[in-house]
């Protein structure tokens, strides 16, 4: 693993900085320097380029200027670094390679303009930093992007992406029916793959920052202690019912999404004194996870002496578990989103002709997969520490697993008075 540090070691009010090139070998540190062709005042270095805020835009573009700089000349270094044998980096080593970079032998190929080209670009550059979930959305909106482009016929090029790139991009959205929510998490995407252009130098619209898409506000569902208690005692006719039966209770017990748990086995289970825990490995965030095993899930895999039920596709168990909410007649009123189909009548359908709508559905409609998250998220607030409740769920920070479970300031203030009463 090397590191690249920037020095201004001048004297002089103004100076090309120097470059250090940080890297272990065999248990030992090495520290190679060289100078750069990059100059900057010591004014500049000392007081303004760390600056998070600069409210001078001259200042400010000048600051993203020379940043853009030290980032392309850092990333050359280090691919060629990742390339060589280390036991030949010397200083000569990063002497050549500083002189290959600025006198290049051949014109290096030039960062795409435009955006849909870029996406290809941004996806190679990031291979290693995106899930594969997070590539296949991102390789969605470049297709969505591509129709959008072919229906206004031009170009979209990066610095072009603006309030009126908005305007028609969400007219285009709402004309093919796309969710508010939907389009504006897809504009967060495009806004984050610009924001990386920028970084490494292209030119971005000076509107970027400030453009917005609202969503709407959707009321995620979950299973309450009644509702559980109904699908706990229920004995289905069909084993598919029973089985997919078992996986939701176990997900509401355990706070772990479908991709998850949906691989548990008995050789995850660890027992330490009679307490009984799951280990294993989140797929979506790579987190080394360990979390209790509690009794209401361990009655579960009783039934199969200590197994786990038969696993099934994702598609199917979506699909048994609202069977088996209808059935318990999990059927109240309630609002929510749910996929519809947009096809006209006797079209088949494409995987391009479905949409979640927002509206008021029987309950069992908007059960899906990641309901027993939620519910065992919503159902342990208040009765067990929320330290406790993220370590089992895997959220980053309390604000991001307070947004999950959908708590209002209303209902934080319900908690805390009970604290005080």
């Amino acid at each position: 693993m090397a590191t690249i540090n920037f020095l201004y070691r001048s004297t002089k009010p103004e100076a090309f900085l120097n470059i250090r090139l940080l890297f272990r070998l065999n248990d030992n540190d090495f520290q190679i320097g060289g100078k750069s062709k990059i100059q900057v005042s010591k004014d500049y270095w000392k007081n303004t380029h760390e600056r998070k805020r600069i409210n001078d835009p001259d200042l400010s573009n000048y600051q993203m200027e020379v940043k853009s700089k030290l980032n392309e000349l850092s990333n050359y270094i280090l691919d060629h670094f990742n390339k060589a044998n280390s036991e030949s980096v010397n200083k000569e080593w990063l002497k050549n390679k500083l002189k290959e970079y600025y006198n290049p032998k051949e014109e290096r190929p030039e960062t795409p303009q435009e955006l849909i080209s870029f996406i290809d670009f941004y996806l190679e550059r990031k291979q290693y930093d995106l899930s594969d979930s997070r590539k296949r959305r991102i390789k969605v909106i470049q297709k969505k992007l591509a129709g959008f482009k072919k229906s206004r016929n031009e170009t979209l090029l990066i610095k072009k992406i603006d309030e009126n790139f908005k305007k028609h991009f969400t007219e285009y959205c709402t004309a093919l029916n796309y969710s508010k929510n939907t389009q504006q998490n897809e504009f967060t995407v495009i806004k984050t793959i610009c924001f990386y252009a920028r970084k490494i130098g292209l030119e971005t619209s000076l509107e970027l920052v400030d453009l917005r898409l609202k969503g709407e506000s959707v009321n995620h569902i979950y299973l309450n202690s009644d509702e559980l208690e109904s699908i706990k005692t229920k004995v289905f006719k069909s084993d598919y019912l029973n089985n997919a039966r078992d996986w939701l209770l176990i997900s509401c017990y355990t706070g772990q999404r479908v991709s998850d748990f949906m691989r548990f086995n008995p050789e995850m289970i660890r027992n330490e004194n009679g307490k009984y825990f799951l280990e294993f490995k989140q797929q979506k965030t790579k987190k080394l996870m360990t979390i209790p095993l509690i009794k209401e899930a361990r009655e579960v895999l009783n039934k199969r002496n200590g197994d786990f039920p038969r696993s099934i596709s994702h598609q199917k168990y979506n699909d048994y578990i609202k069977e088996v909410c209808k059935l318990i007649e999990i059927n109240n009123p309630t609002k929510g989103k749910k996929i519809e189909c947009i096809a006209a009548d006797g079209v088949t359908p494409t995987k391009n002709d479905y949409r979640k709508k927002i509206g008021t559905f029987e309950k069992w409609e908007l059960v899906s997969s990641h309901i027993g998250r939620r519910s065992f998220a919503t159902n342990y607030y208040g009765k067990v520490p929320t330290t406790y409740l993220i370590g089992i769920t895997g959220h980053s920070t309390e604000k991001q697993f307070l947004n999950y479970i959908k708590k209002s300031n209303k209902d934080l203030a319900l908690d805390a008075y009970d604290y005080f009463n």
